[in-house]
This record gives structure tokens, sequence and C-alpha cells, in this order.
């Protein structure tokens, strides 16, 4: 379910039973001469398109600015960077609206940086974001010494599970680091990157470009094929039909 088409009282009954509202968290980012500057977003729709076929979930509205950094290229190619800060502050203030309605089973998916699911300025931006909601969250419902409190002596047996308040906001990567082995690499517009971008959404890849690139990154973009990118969204979706519970 898209959650920008469901009515107020679908979506009621989603928080309820403690579907999965699932956030894309994208970037707006130079890839190369022939990969769309909305890869790194449109992938991680692509995928959750698929994952809504055979799982019910809540697909949030993406957010496409994010903390893109000028590392792969500066603004003169169309990157657009958002201050860590500034992102944490924005995401803080959704996040907190979701857990004050009554969604208690969010995931930020992000693809952006992700190599080996390691922590980077964005994903660390959502966790500090989704921790400090859940922080205040907890305080301000329960008071003040509320995990200290009688009440809570089961903290260690629900650890992990839908009723410890810290997994209200999950954070991970659209490939895992075990998917990213299984798919046999992860880049940026390079070949791994750009086949999944092809097998999703195949009009904002244009093979004959790969050939003009000259920097070392997409140097390889052309051996981007279909076969590998249906791999990959396979990889994808295996691991967060486990996931996102």
């Amino acid at each position: 379910m898209q959650m920008v088409d469901m009515f107020y009282d679908q979506l009621e009954d989603a928080k309820q039973r403690k579907v999965p509202f699932v956030i894309p968290i994208g970037t707006i980012e130079y890839h190369a001469l022939h990969a769309s500057c909305g890869t790194d977003t449109m992938v991680i729709n692509g995928v959750l398109r698929e994952l809504e076929k055979t799982k019910e979930i809540v697909v949030c509205p993406p957010i496409w600015y994010g903390v893109a950094s000028y590392a792969v290229s500066g603004p003169e190619k169309g990157t657009i960077q958002v201050d860590v800060d500034a992102y944490e502050n924005y995401l803080y203030c959704i996040l907190k609206s979701m857990i004050y309605g009554g969604v208690k089973n969010i995931y930020c998916v992000a693809h952006h940086q992700t190599e080996e699911a390691g922590l980077m300025p964005m994903t660390l931006a959502c966790h500090k974001a989704g921790k400090k909601v859940i922080m205040e969250y907890m305080e301000e419902t329960r008071g003040k010494g509320w995990w200290g409190s009688n009440d809570y002596a089961d903290y260690y047996e629900n650890l992990g599970s839908g009723d410890d308040p810290f997994s209200y906001i999950k954070v991970i990567p659209l490939l895992s680091a075990e998917a990213q082995h299984k798919c046999g690499g992860f880049d940026h517009a390079g070949k791994y990157e750009s086949s999944l971008m092809y097998a999703l959404y195949p009009d904002h890849v244009d093979l004959e470009r790969t050939k003009k690139n000259t920097e070392w990154f997409a140097l390889n973009s052309v051996e981007t094929s279909m076969e590998l990118g249906k791999h990959m969204v396979q990889c994808a979706l295996e691991t967060l039909d486990k996931i996102i519970v």
C-alpha cells in the first residue's frame, strides 16, 4: 500500500496491526553520464514496489533530498547536498509525527553509501533522529525513569521484539552486507548499481552513454546487464522479506 493513497481508516488499521511503515531514504546525486540523478532513491522505490506484491507494507513517500556529500561530484553536476544536522532535524520531525501518531513499526531504508552496510553520515543521521524521538516519546508518555521502573522488568526478555521501544524505528540498507556478497559486489554508478537500476527502471539507464564515461567508478558500467540487475533485485527482496516484519 502506498501511504499517499490510503484513507484514514486504512492507516489506523495498519497502525493497530503494526504493519511495517517503510520510508525510502534517498538522495539526488550525479551518477555518471548514463544513469539518472535519482538512482539512489529510485532503486529503493523499485524494490519496494516488488516487495509490495508479496508482503503487506505501507510505503511512505520517499525523502528524495539527503546527505549526498560532494565526494563524487560538486553541485555543478546535479548533486544536491543537505547538511547532516539539518537533515537529522528534518527526519526527526517526520519520525516524531509518526511515532506520536501511533506508528510503532517503522523502517528507514537507505541505499546511498551503504557499502558493507556500514554507517555513514546519512544513515547515522537516521539512527540519531530515531533514537532521539524514542527517548523523548518514552519519557513524555511514561515519565522520567521509565526504563528503571518495575514496569520494564521484562525489558531484556522483549529486546528486539515489537514490544521493545527501541525497535519502533529501524534503519536498514536496501542491500544488506550479506545481500551485497550474494550479488557479487556493490558500487556507485558502476555495473552493479547500474544493473540494479536497469532492471527496475530500464528507461533511466542509457547503455550507449556508458561508453562515454571516463571516471574510474563508472568505467565498468559498460557491463550493465538485465540478468545481473534482476539477480540483485531478488537478493534485496530475499533479505528485506526476512528483516521487515
